[in-house]
């Protein structure tokens, strides 16, 4: 259940940004951040999330999605969120503490999935 709700919010966190029309907003953060090729980079993040999302949700490629994730919310952690403080709402807003959350949720679906070892299993990762 938890994998597939992590995987439903990566695709709706994707959807939305997509949708909303803030990914060039996102790719100026990321250039202004230094990193170079920044809208590039949002739309690959935010096609991953998307993608990415409804695969892990399917139970495919479980470890490589969660590794993948799990590091997109280091980099937002340390990137956003930690300088904001530790909590989302009340005494501080954008903190890091759902971000944290998120991230041992995704490490945790990865540490109980069993690797695939070929093709074949490519998805009974469950």
């Amino acid at each position: 259940m938890l994998r597939v709700l992590l995987g439903l919010y990566m695709a709706a966190h994707g959807i939305t940004r997509a949708a909303v029309g803030t990914v060039d907003d996102f790719g100026g953060f990321l250039t202004q951040t230094g990193f170079p090729f920044g809208l590039m980079l949002a739309w690959g993040i935010t096609t991953t999330e998307i993608l990415g999302g409804f695969v892990l949700a399917a139970g495919f490629l479980v470890r490589a999605l969660c590794a993948v994730f799990a590091f997109q919310h280091v980099m937002g952690i340390v990137l956003v969120h930690a300088p904001r403080g530790w909590f989302t709402v009340g005494h501080q807003v954008g903190g890091a503490e759902y971000s944290v959350l998120l991230l041992v949720c995704f490490l945790l679906v990865a540490s109980t999935t069993r690797p695939a070892s070929s093709l074949a299993t490519v998805g009974s990762e469950r």
